[in-house]
């Protein structure tokens, strides 16, 4: 009899009972947000996140009606586009890379403190750029100041990972290293053109870090993940990632980056720009349709059974619509002789794309590090179909038609509306301890 308990926790060991469940402490502190780097990381991001997403909804508004009367110190296009960049992304990312990165890396985890400072100087550096915009331009500076400061220490420790790993594999890894480095770099530049009074050059800077920083983080991440995700839901697929599909990933995001300085203020013009403008369009139709095929072979169809997983593959799906869409705007515009969707197919990545991939990603690791079920509820599954929502109405407001500024309002509002929820909900986990009593 006396040997029963011991039995017990043999054949399930680190299991905590009904009992020591029911005893966790269920209000949120905090304090919590530094048991485990995602938590900080995670949290701050949704603060930025729906903050963004509201100030936008007001400039919207503003826009539609005298009621408010927003003064504004600097492009509110400048703002919206430097924040969608550079201000939740890279606090999602710090999230992700210092709890999976360790474990790619071989290497200890940081402790949730060291990276205290840089985060908390980021999400403050956001907020006061969204302030300063309304306030004085001197303030915003500050605040980019302030973000670029948090962003650069954050690379810096995920670089001392890296120096310090002894396993060989570190493409993945260093590839995202190489790409916070260049965020570092675009965001300096953005602060230094608006000092110097060059917004153009500004926004050149700010399309560099969407391309050459995020896109490259994300490619790297899905790269390695999605097949990964996908073979652990549904056995019979296997993992599938050969290189060449990372390369032609970084290739298109180094592609993107040229254009942005070779069409950089009209510059792109004459018979050379035509040629230029043709080549483009080619490659993104290229590229993209590699992308839907790659998407359709690496388990499309057989994800929409897994919720979650579905949404992972929808979102990867957006990446390679983006490119056609981009590619038949650019030989388009040959024909019209005029622009053609310019914002359209920016919007069909960011939001498609990048927002679902996010959506999806947060999710999943929210849920397995708060002790959930790896499932997409009906709130999740509502919001991502809400998401999808608001990327086509944003793409029909690039249309510039008669209704192109209802349709982006009602798109603004609708992401407001999604990313408000979802920021609220998963914040309220990660200042409370594990369902499952565990630790982290």
């Amino acid at each position: 009899m006396s040997e029963r308990p011991a039995i017990a926790l043999r054949v399930s060991p680190g299991k905590p009972s009904a009992s020591e469940r029911a005893r966790v402490d269920r209000r949120w502190r905090a304090s919590h947000l530094l048991l485990a780097p995602h938590r900080l990381g995670f949290f701050l991001a949704m603060v930025v996140l729906v903050g963004a997403g509201a100030w936008w909804a007001l400039v919207q508004l503003d826009r539609a009606s005298p009621a408010l009367s927003l003064p504004y110190a600097l492009s509110p296009s400048l703002v919206h586009g430097t924040v969608m960049t550079f201000g939740f992304l890279p606090l999602f990312f710090s999230g992700f890379l210092f709890t999976a990165g360790p474990k790619w890396l071989g290497v200890p985890p940081l402790a949730p403190r060291q990276l205290r400072v840089p985060l908390l100087l980021q999400v403050a550096g956001w907020l006061l750029w969204l302030a300063g915009a309304h306030l004085h331009g001197l303030t915003a500076l500050v605040g980019l100041a302030m973000a670029a400061a948090g962003l650069g220490w954050m690379t810096a420790l995920f670089w001392g990972l890296l120096r310090r790993s002894p396993v060989e594999d570190q493409v993945h890894a260093r590839t995202i290293g190489v790409a916070c480095v260049v965020g570092c770099l675009a965001l300096a530049g953005l602060a230094l053109s608006l000092l110097l009074g060059a917004p153009v050059v500004a926004r050149a800077c700010m399309l560099t870090g969407l391309w050459g920083f995020v896109v490259v983080v994300y490619v790297s991440v899905a790269h390695r993940m999605i097949p990964f995700f996908t073979s652990s839901a549904l056995p019979f697929i296997d993992v599938w990632r050969p290189f060449w599909v990372l390369r032609l990933m970084l290739a298109v995001a180094a592609v993107e980056v040229a254009a942005v300085w070779m069409e950089f203020d009209g510059q792109s013009q004459g018979a050379g720009g035509t040629a230029w403008t043709a080549v483009r369009g080619v490659f993104e139709l290229a590229a993209g349709g590699v992308f839907l095929w790659l998407a359709v072979v690496w388990g499309l169809m057989q994800s929409l059974k897994n919720r979650l997983l579905a949404m992972l593959h929808i979102g990867f799906l957006w990446f390679g619509l983006a490119l056609v869409l981009g590619g038949v705007a650019q030989l388009l515009g040959l024909v019209e002789d005029a622009p053609v969707l310019p914002l359209g197919a920016l919007h069909a990545l960011t939001m498609g794309c990048l927002a679902s991939l996010m959506l999806a990603m947060v999710t999943r690791v929210s849920c397995g590090h708060s002790g959930r079920a790896l499932v997409a509820d009906r709130l999740v599954w509502t919001l991502f179909w809400l998401l999808q929502a608001a990327t086509l109405l944003r793409i029909g407001a690039a249309a510039q038609s008669a209704f192109a500024a209802w349709l982006l309002l009602a798109a603004v509002l609708l992401w407001a509306g999604v990313m408000g929820v979802w920021g609220v909900r998963l914040g309220n986990w990660y200042g409370r301890l594990r369902a499952d009593g565990r630790p982290g």
